[in-house]
C-alpha cells in the first residue's frame, strides 16, 4: 500500500474562511487534493476542476501534474473583481481630483 501525506486545501472569502486537512497518497497531483478537498460544498460557487491554485501563495501552473508534498498547503484563488493596475490608475485618478 502507497504511503500517505497529509497536506491542506484553503479556501478564503472576505467574510467565511476553510482549510480542509487531508491525508492523501504519496504521487498525488495538486488537482486530485483539490478535488477530494470537496470545499464546494463550504462554497458551492467554486468550480474545483477549472479554479487557479497556488502553494503558500506561490502559483501552480500544471496542477493537473505537479505532485503535492507532506505538509503543503494549496491555495484556491478566487478571480480577480479587477485588475491590480486598473485599481491603482483609478485610485491616483480620484486622489488627483
Amino acid at each position: 500500500m502507497a504511503d500517505k501525506i497529509q497536506v491542506e486545501v484553503a479556501y478564503a472569502l472576505p467574510a467565511k474562511q476553510k482549510i480542509v486537512t487531508l491525508d492523501v497518497v504519496e504521487g498525488c497531483t495538486v488537482r486530485e487534493a483539490v478535488m477530494m478537498s470537496n470545499m464546494n460544498a463550504f462554497f458551492p460557487d467554486v468550480d474545483l476542476s477549472t479554479i487557479k491554485v497556488g502553494i503558500f501563495g506561490k502559483a501552480v501552473r500544471a496542477p493537473e501534474t505537479q505532485v503535492i508534498k507532506a505538509g503543503e498547503r494549496v491555495e484556491l484563488y478566487r478571480e480577480l473583481k479587477i485588475d491590480p493596475k486598473q485599481a491603482r490608475a483609478n485610485r491616483a485618478a480620484k486622489a488627483g481630483k
